[in-house]
């Protein structure tokens, strides 16, 4: 599976912005769809997951009530709406996927073993 994220930019606190990942390659199978970031001089950490089928989500704290991860199967893409964003939001977002064989969601990067190439995502105060 391949991952190409996009729609990153510059935006100004309380903005907004809308991320995709577009997934191509075995996209027929079960796949968990995740959204991990990067600050400079920090570890990755989790965003938020999306379980296969559209039904299962799960967001860290940071990011609870203004973000919305979504997923249009038909299409392969995953989106990341996010609302409200803050200074600290500022990031390279990483869009991730794994395999599935339950309904369950995953929030340790070590369960994903594809991996896009990052979007910059810029929040100014």
């Amino acid at each position: 599976v391949q991952l190409q994220a996009s729609g990153g930019g510059l935006v100004q606190a309380g903005g907004s912005l809308r991320l995709s990942c577009a997934a191509s390659g075995r996209t027929s199978r079960r796949y968990n769809m995740g959204w991990f970031r990067q600050a400079p001089g920090k570890e990755r950490e989790f965003v938020t997951t999306i379980n296969w089928s559209g039904g299962n989500t799960y967001y860290s704290d940071s990011v609870k009530g203004r973000f919305t991860i979504s997923r249009d199967n038909a299409k392969n893409t995953v989106y990341l709406q996010m609302n409200s964003l803050k200074p600290e939001d500022t990031a390279v977002y990483y869009c991730a996927a794994h395999y599935s064989a339950d309904d369950y969601v995953y929030a340790l990067s070590r369960a994903y073993n594809y991996w896009g190439r990052g979007t910059q995502v810029t929040v100014s105060s």
